[in-house]
């Protein structure tokens, strides 16, 4: 560890002040850490007197709850009012949020979210901008893939046939002809008979010959790649090679959720690799079929305009960071006393410093923002309170790097019981900088759990989406946008869909989220993206909010957000035993690898071995659910040990295969990662919000001292 400013650091992150990061931005490396020191001591003492308030509202909440007080909703409203939990919605107001890029504010899309610890996953979601509707069709489940349409080791063409009748149906939805069917259309040049001609916006190639033909639809940009002789295109009667369809139109890189940085030479991994994307030269070797290959970020893309003007669209996804919430502190820099500083703060200085890079350069190749903005996504909040906390922390950074007032736009994520009571309040605390809102309804769920935790046992987890308060939840959070001004100013997000290998299942139910008003969701990978984006031409975003907008009304949504999932119905012995089980198999499943392996997001197999993207709220409610149903005796201990020692067996076999995994066993005292999965169902009442952080973070640092040893 190395002295400065009064601070003891991580030598990985000094070295980054030291070198790339502050290179170019005229702030040396001491006065970087000086600030940094002098934000630590003004805001330290006010974080943790914001978790203290989170602890005693809790506290007040069980005891509420364990005195058997009224637990209708207009009771528990009245009760929260007091207690200061709740508090007045604001007068109207207007968002003032200014220099927001169109991806945020006009264009309804895909939104990804990766772990920007990973090199190859963060190039790849930058550059998933664009896919080949080709190859999502082809590759996936989107297409049947029984019988002759079977995909094979070689190129099946009567599936290749199935894709290019797919993409016809496609064109014909999107761009119609004025006469006619796409399928039929057997020449893709400038004369292309649209029945809107203004939806051919350009072409690249010869102008009597085009290559590739360039077209607009609900915001959203279609290019026709056209080579006859490619092996594609010569299948087809108009040599169409491919369909690229613009996609993730912006992505998360992830500081939180989604990766394992538990010490200073992680968050100093997570730090360079966003100052890279920032710098425009993120790269990553892979080897495929034994030959090593360099991933960089895409250029951007070159066409001509019909009248003549050569223009420019962005090749890559606009790049937003995420970074961790008020909770958590981090050993990578101690303060003069010793203690770990909160990470949120040192979050907001790094991910600001890498970002400046990309305002200090020119309109180029491969810059992300073009308004001059960076976008902060903050998790885990906890009401107005907190949004102001992160938003004067936001300033203070502004002020150390020289940026305009309101350069640090900042993400509201609603996945708190407290924020979404109060998200009125919210968005108007953070009315100068939001530009996004979004319903992360596992964290969601987990919160509610916890929060609840006192007032009985929960109905079992495949129930909690029929719920009064989850459905409720996801219409307010897009009715509070719009009434805060949204529409045509901000984004409003919805959740992640979570089975990758299922994209007919995707296919067939995630257009609800664009019906809903949404104008971005999360979806799980690059071609993922490319086939919802299929939702957003089908469904016209802007139309929909604008109807939703006359039609807002918020006044009755809120005690339906009161209403608890409790269970009012006896539950069999068998059904116990599978969902303890299956929590059981859920958590053990995600927790090794993020204890042993670092994997802070990935897929892991259920228990009846579909494939799940999880991350730290799912597990968030699988150890949540235990716990509550261990407190109010559903299940007694014995039965949970049991549970996990059972499906500890099952993750096992279920990662033997994986040469990098190492078993969990059956011995809880002898697996540090066991004995965490145990922690978290055991202590779960005890954890702050029911947050999976403390213990994961100890767990992983014990790993990573022993493997040292």
């Amino acid at each position: 560890m190395i002295s400065i400013a009064g601070l003891t650091v991580h030598p990985d992150l000094h070295a980054l002040s030291q070198g790339p990061l502050l290179k170019g931005l005229g702030l040396e490396a001491e006065t970087f850490w000086a600030a940094l020191a002098k934000a630590l001591a003004d805001f330290t003492p006010r974080n943790q007197a914001l978790l203290a308030r989170r602890a005693d509202l809790q506290d007040q909440i069980d005891a509420y709850y364990e005195a058997g007080k009224d637990r209708s909703p207009l009771a528990q409203e009245a009760f929260l009012r007091d207690i200061g939990y709740l508090v007045d919605d604001p007068a109207p107001f207007t968002l003032t949020t200014s220099n927001i890029d169109p991806e945020i504010a006009e264009v309804a899309g895909p939104q990804l979210v990766v772990p920007v610890m990973n090199r190859r996953f963060a190039i790849n979601a930058a550059n998933a901008r664009w896919g080949s509707l080709y190859d999502a069709l082809y590759g996936t489940d989107a297409i049947d893939q029984s019988g002759m349409l079977a995909p094979a080791e070689a190129y099946n063409p009567k599936r290749g046939q199935a894709v290019i009748e797919r993409g016809r149906a496609f064109l014909n939805e999107a761009i119609p002809l004025k006469e006619g069917n796409h399928r039929d259309l057997k020449v893709y040049d400038l004369t292309l008979p649209l029945a809107d001609l203004n939806q051919l916006i350009g072409y690249q190639g010869p102008a009597e010959a085009p290559t590739a033909l360039i077209l607009k639809h609900h915001g959203l940009h279609i290019e026709i790649q056209i080579d006859p002789t490619s092996p594609i295109g010569a299948q087809d009667i108009a040599g169409v090679k491919d369909i690229l369809l613009e996609s993730a139109l912006s992505t998360i890189q992830d500081c939180e959720d989604s990766v394992a940085a538990v010490d200073g030479a992680d968050k100093a991994l997570v730090y360079a690799n966003w100052l890279d994307l920032m710098q425009g030269d993120l790269q990553a070797t892979l080897t495929k079929n034994g030959k090593q290959h360099i991933r960089s970020l895409a250029p951007d893309r070159h066409y001509q305009g019909l009248d003549g003007q050569a223009f420019t669209l962005p090749g890559r996804a606009l790049l937003l960071v995420r970074n961790v919430g008020h909770l958590m502190t981090t050993p990578a820099v101690l303060t003069g006393a010793g203690e770990e500083v909160p990470e949120g703060i040192l979050d907001a200085f790094f991910t600001v410093a890498a970002a400046c890079h990309d305002l200090k350069r020119a309109p180029a190749d491969r810059l992300n923002s073009r308004t001059g903005s960076i976008y902060v996504v903050k998790p885990k909040m906890h009401g107005p309170e907190e949004v102001c906390f992160a938003c004067d922390l936001f300033m203070r950074v502004e002020e150390v790097f020289g940026l305009p007032q309101g350069t640090i736009k900042i993400g509201l994520m609603d996945e708190e019981r407290r924020t979404t009571l109060n998200l009125p309040a919210c968005i108007e605390t953070a009315k100068d900088r939001i530009f996004f809102i979004n319903t992360g309804f596992l964290d969601r769920t987990g919160d509610e759990i916890h929060t609840a935790m006192a007032a009985g046992p929960m109905v079992r987890k495949n129930e909690m989406k029929a719920e009064t308060w989850l459905q409720t939840y996801e219409a307010w959070n897009v009715q509070a946008g719009l009434a805060a001004g949204f529409q045509g100013r901000a984004q409003i997000g919805k959740g992640m869909w979570a089975k990758p290998d299922a994209m007919a299942d995707m296919m067939a139910e995630k257009d609800a989220h664009p019906r809903a008003g949404a104008s971005c969701a999360w979806v799980p990978s690059p071609t993922a993206a490319t086939l919802h984006a299929l939702h957003y031409h089908q469904i016209d975003v802007r139309a929909v909010q604008a109807n939703m907008a006359a039609q807002v009304s918020l006044k009755r949504m809120r005690q339906r957000l009161l209403t608890l999932p409790l269970s009012t119905q006896n539950i069999s012995a068998a059904d116990i035993r599978a969902e303890i089980d299956n929590n059981a198999q859920g958590l053990l499943g995600y927790v090794v690898r993020w204890v042993n392996q670092g994997i802070g997001c990935s897929k892991v197999p259920d228990i009846h071995a579909v494939g799940l993207m999880e991350d730290r709220a799912t597990l968030r409610i699988s150890a949540q659910h235990l716990a509550n149903w261990l407190h109010h005796g559903v299940v007694n201990a014995a039965e949970v040990r049991a549970a996990l020692i059972r499906m500890a067996q099952v993750v096992d076999a279920q990662n033997a295969d994986d040469p990098f995994y190492v078993p969990l066993g059956t011995d809880p005292s002898g697996s540090i990662a066991l004995q965490a999965a145990f922690d978290l169902v055991f202590k779960g009442t005890e954890q702050p919000s029911g947050y999976t952080e403390p213990l994961l973070h100890k767990a992983r640092l014990a790993y990573k001292a022993h493997q040292a040893e």
